[in-house]
């Protein structure tokens, strides 16, 4: 190992450890001098937490511009993360121009790598038709690989499908099962729909109490109609 990589390793080093305790914006602005000097070396990492500088006006002034361009040259070199913002950049024309194509493309790069927010994206896509055409199958294959990493959103939306009968079957037990596992993390519209299935005993048996203590979590995490039914449900 010669000199020069050892001062890359000992620098990407202190990049890491600064912006993991949130140093102080003098230190912060040093970090950025080194960041920026691996980048430009070629360093993947380095690229992508220079590209997110950027992104968020960290120790440099806010420009999507610069950061697009530094997602792009650490995503071209397969990082995972980077290709999930420019998939994100491109779907919400944030510093370059819409284009759902292309957001799928990048989406699935990353999802590929198993990178759960873009295996739920790319779920997302393909249940809307953006940028893809319409795939339900497709749909729940990605949300099926995003809700076994603990995706939250990912496991309500397979439950929406399956109460819905979105492309399969309707089917309120496997609803059920999927709203749980979102509502356990504290999704609220997973709580909300859980608290319908145990007042109505849909999938579950019919339970009162379980809709209401359900309604109760789903308001407490800002669900407004939820806060609604459980008034209705204490009178």
């Amino acid at each position: 190992m010669n000199l020069q990589t050892v001062r890359q390793m000992f620098l990407y080093r202190l990049i890491i450890f600064g912006l993991s305790v949130g140093l102080a914006a003098p230190v912060i602005a040093a970090d950025f001098n080194t960041t920026s000097l691996l980048a430009n070396q070629g360093n993947a990492s380095a690229q992508f937490n220079l590209g997110v500088m950027y992104d968020e006006g960290n120790g440099v002034a806010q420009d999507t511009a610069k950061a697009f361009e530094w997602y792009q040259k650490a995503a071209e070199q397969g990082n995972a993360s980077a290709q999930f913002n420019i998939g994100w950049m491109y779907e919400h024309a944030d510093g370059v121009s819409q284009d759902s194509v292309k957001a799928v493309e990048w989406y699935r790069k990353a999802a590929n790598q198993g990178y759960g927010d873009a295996q739920y994206n790319l779920g997302w896509m393909y249940h809307n038709g953006r940028g893809v055409r319409q795939d339900y199958n497709q749909a729940m294959n990605w949300y099926l690989k995003a809700a076994y990493q603990g995706d939250a959103g990912a496991q309500n939306n397979i439950g929406d499908m399956y109460e819905k009968g979105t492309g399969f079957s309707k089917d309120d037990v496997k609803a059920a099962k999927w709203y749980l596992k979102a509502a356990n993390q504290g999704y609220a519209l997973a709580q909300n729909s859980l608290g319908l299935m145990y007042f109505e005993g849909r999938g579950v048996l019919q339970d009162k109490k379980q809709s209401r203590d359900w309604y109760s979590k789903a308001c407490d995490n800002g669900d407004k109609p939820s806060c609604d039914e459980y008034v209705l449900l204490n009178r």
